[in-house]
């Protein structure tokens, strides 16, 4: 055994022995609630007969977005019977010229039934090449290298 005898596991000893948590408080069964003696009115129930909600409620709404200044143009239709079956349209201008109009169904049967169509034509902006392609050379400026002048630092001596 060299310099420092041999190797022992460290023993920890316990201070004090483990105590679990302290279970959480309930009150005893014979506990009161404090209640108030006066009821607001908002805790009244309402004297009126509630509203069903089963009801049919058929509905038709559109709208429309035109603003020339910024190509925005959009607009949907829709109309329900209410029973559940739902019909409407709506168009939108693409970027590329076109109108896309969407018309489409729902009811709980078939789902959503789109039917996608398209007005005119697309049109792209013509291809122009940058002005570099068009002159020989490159677009960068000729490098030139500086003139260099001897200048001696000392003037020769003369003998």
């Amino acid at each position: 055994v060299a310099a420092g005898g041999y190797h022992q596991t460290p023993v920890y000893k316990q201070e004090k022995p483990y105590v679990s948590p302290p279970a959480l408080y309930y009150p005893p069964s014979n506990y009161k609630e404090n209640k108030p003696a006066y009821q607001p009115e908002y805790n009244k129930p309402a004297e009126y007969a509630p509203k069903s909600y089963d009801v049919p409620t058929p509905y038709h709404f559109n709208w429309a977005v035109k603003d020339d200044y910024t190509y925005n143009n959009f607009d949907q239709q829709e109309s329900s019977d209410g029973n559940g079956y739902v019909s409407g349209s709506y168009r939108t201008l693409l970027p590329d010229g076109r109108t896309q109009i969407v018309t489409y169904k729902a009811d709980d049967y078939t789902g959503y039934v789109a039917d996608v169509k398209y007005e005119g034509y697309a049109k792209y902006p013509e291809y122009k090449a940058a002005d570099s392609y068009h002159h020989k050379g490159p677009s960068y400026p000729e490098y030139t290298p500086p003139a260099m002048k001897y200048e001696p630092k000392y003037a020769a001596q003369k003998y």
